[in-house]
């Protein structure tokens, strides 16, 4: 790995001391209390980090300072100051922030944001380093491209020979063209990856640079029953959905080529399969075709190994006797793999789930842990939780019928609808397949819990899916399982483990089997329910249940197309008086708003929407409004659009465009909705 540079601009002796302690765990670090030293500093030195107190950090006094990609990471006792300041910076620059004084576990914050600013400004020196790198290599092509279109002018028309060894090098300036063109795409395209999703696009790019048959990808992982394993997220160039995953998850303690790659950070290239001890049953069973060639290599983090990419089968060019991959080959992949490690790093994989970018099960636990600990050690004993588990009801006639990728594309949409229905404060996994996990906290009562994971399954009643209408209900939906506990339940904080926390899912597990009407005679009205695990008390008859149905309703308001959650300002007039309200969603045929005041059903409303500048005026009827909870002041209300006009209506469309391009549409709902559950 490349050394970091980093240099720290501050006046105070005493924060340059500090700062220089925890920033030489990053790297090699520098230090100015002047900007003429500064100056100086950054002529002989490319830094990839600038750590500058807020007083000192004017963009048009350090401007000149940018020759190469350098990170800033502003640093002040006032927090207003310190963003005031940052905001001023440029966005083509990376700025971020951090509030003194420091302290232990700020410390430790302070060191997480350098790591990342540093790793961003390493990415982009590499990948101008390459830019340059590949200018020379054109220098050169160009050159020897006129070398050639010289040589062609005095080559004699009976040299058959030199004119077909001619023709061939220009065959070859094309080809290398194209690759260059290709490994500048694909890296390109790895930098700018901000999901697990848009990184795995690249794959069959890299199935194509190495003309290869067929393309693997596997994340190294550790847990308490298969220890460390490496678990494929693409397979014979299948992204696998979690079913599938276990099928082809190989122990690294195993004799298998991935298995040896990875416990050893060992390359692997051969042709020579037929009595290969590492070709492990998995290559012969559950492959599309028989293997000729292999090639595979670890995805390295520093010394470690966190994955594995595997190419088979070299397709030979045209008219060649080459059986398998070449050291070219495994040049590039040892590149492309450099740069799908940093991409993993700065995604965080270990922690995340790569398909919908939610927690992984172990961390969720893991979260879930400090969350109980905080609130011992803050001694309040009155809150509740609740451990919530969801799944989405029919998927599998969902997949059959559509098909995995938009099985695949429909779970990464959930989890975003998800994740806008929580709180901050709440927690939320995937905890396979189709079903999602939540921990709620900062509950009164099991009626609220209730009340709460309703609304979750509202959301989701009234999200518009792509083929929902294709689903036994014509809608997608989910179901739900609660068990609802306070601190009282928990005998010892400080030795509550995982297990304990699987155990209270595994009770929220039971009542979604209820939710879902497993053991029931199945009917179309089955499903789609909240139950709660509750239990048997010694005081409590055995033949009490010990699951039952929350049957609370809730206003049902369905709309066909597509909402978007976005909070903006409403104004309407009700009763010749003028309110103020805020959106929770949008769509081309309604709004959900909530306001401080209920409003009459089947009532007309003229609307003023502000979206972005522009205040546009509508007219809608109102569907429902209902309070939201008993201990709160607002209400929830449905209008349909009446009479949209075209250019309503296209105004609209190019405010849903933005809102997905700039990806703020969750982020705000999920804002709202902080304010609402505080």
């Amino acid at each position: 790995m490349i050394d970091k540079n980093i240099l720290i601009f501050n006046k105070s002796l005493e924060e340059r001391v500090h700062l220089n302690k925890i920033s030489s765990k990053v790297g090699t670090v520098y230090s100015s209390a002047s900007l003429e030293r500064t100056i100086a500093l950054c002529k002989p030195t490319d830094f990839h980090v600038l750590v500058v107190d807020y007083s000192l950090a004017n963009y048009s006094s350090l401007k000149e300072l940018f020759t190469k990609p350098m990170s800033i990471i502003i640093t002040g006792a006032d927090e207003r100051e310190v963003k005031a300041i940052a905001s001023t910076w440029p966005w083509s620059h990376y700025v971020d922030y951090h509030i003194t004084p420091f302290e232990e576990h700020q410390n430790r914050a302070f060191l997480r944001i350098l790591q990342k600013a540093a790793e961003h400004s390493s990415l982009k020196m590499e990948a101008e380093d390459l830019k340059d790198y590949l200018e020379r290599t054109n220098v050169m092509i160009q050159d020897t491209y006129s070398d050639i279109k010289e040589i062609e002018k005095v080559i004699n028309e009976s040299i058959v020979s030199e004119l077909e060894k001619r023709i061939e090098l220009g065959e070859k300036h094309i080809r290398f063209k194209k690759e260059k063109q290709k490994i500048e795409e694909i890296l390109k395209n790895i930098y700018m990856a901000n999901d697990f999703i848009s990184l795995l696009d690249i794959v069959d790019d890299i199935k194509d640079i190495l003309r290869a048959s067929g393309i693997s990808m596997y994340l190294l992982e550790e847990d308490e029953f298969l220890g460390k394993h490496l678990k494929p997220l693409i397979w014979d160039d299948v992204f696998l959905l979690h079913p599938d995953i276990s099928k082809h998850t190989v122990s690294i303690d195993k004799q298998d080529y991935a298995a040896l790659a990875a416990r050893h950070h060992q390359e692997i290239r051969t042709t020579d399969l037929a009595n290969d001890h590492r070709m492990s049953r998995r290559y012969l069973d559950h492959f599309k075709s028989s293997l000729k060639s292999l090639m595979c290599l670890p995805i390295m983090h520093d010394r470690d190994a966190i994955g594995v990419l595997e190419v088979y089968n070299k397709i030979p060019p045209k008219d060649s006797t080459q059986k398998g991959f070449t050291k070219e080959d495994q040049q590039i992949m040892r590149t492309l793999a450099e740069h799908i490690s940093l991409a993993i790093t700065k995604l965080n994989l270990i922690q995340y789930d790569a398909l919908t970018g939610l927690l992984r099960p172990d961390p969720f636990f893991k979260s879930v842990i400090h969350k109980l600990e905080s609130q011992r050690k803050r001694r309040d004993e009155t809150e509740s939780f609740a451990m919530v588990m969801g799944d989405v009801d029919w998927f599998k006639n969902y997949n059959d019928r559509n098909g995995h990728e938009a099985g695949n594309k429909l779970l990464r949409e959930l989890a975003k609808v998800l994740k806008s229905s929580t709180r901050d404060q709440d927690i939320l996994c995937r905890y396979g397949g189709e079903e999602f996990l939540f921990f709620l906290t900062g509950l009164k009562n099991l009626e609220e819990a209730c009340m709460f994971t309703e609304r979750i399954k509202k959301n989701i009643d009234e999200h518009y899916f792509h083929y929902q209408e294709f689903q036994p209900r014509n809608n997608l939906t989910m179901s739900f399982g609660i068990t609802y506990f306070t601190l009282g339940r928990v005998a010892s904080i400080e030795s509550i483990t995982q297990n304990d926390l699987k155990d209270l899912a595994s009770e929220a597990d039971m009542a979604l089997a209820k939710a879902k009407g497993k053991g029931e005679k199945e009917t179309i009205t089955d499903k789609n329910r909240v139950c709660v695990y509750y239990g048997r008390p010694t005081d409590r008859p055995e033949k009490e249940e010990v699951i039952k149905h929350y049957k609370k309703k809730m206003a049902k308001e369905r709309r066909k197309a597509e909402r978007y959650y976005a909070s903006t300002l409403l104004l309407y007039k009700d009763n010749g008086a003028h309110n103020v309200a805020q959106t929770i969603n949008l769509s081309l045929v309604g709004v959900k708003i909530s306001s401080e005041s209920k409003l009459s059903p089947k009532k007309s409303l003229d609307m003023i929407i502000v979206l972005r500048n522009k205040a546009c005026r509508f007219k809608g009827d109102v569907v429902y409004s209902e309070k939201v909870g008993d201990h709160f002041t607002l209400y929830y209300s449905g209008l349909k659009f009446t009479e949209l006009s075209p250019d309503n209506k296209t105004i609209l469309e190019d405010y849903f465009s933005s809102l997905s391009l700039n990806e703020k549409s969750s982020l705000s709902h999920k804002k709202l909705l902080s304010l609402l559950y505080p």
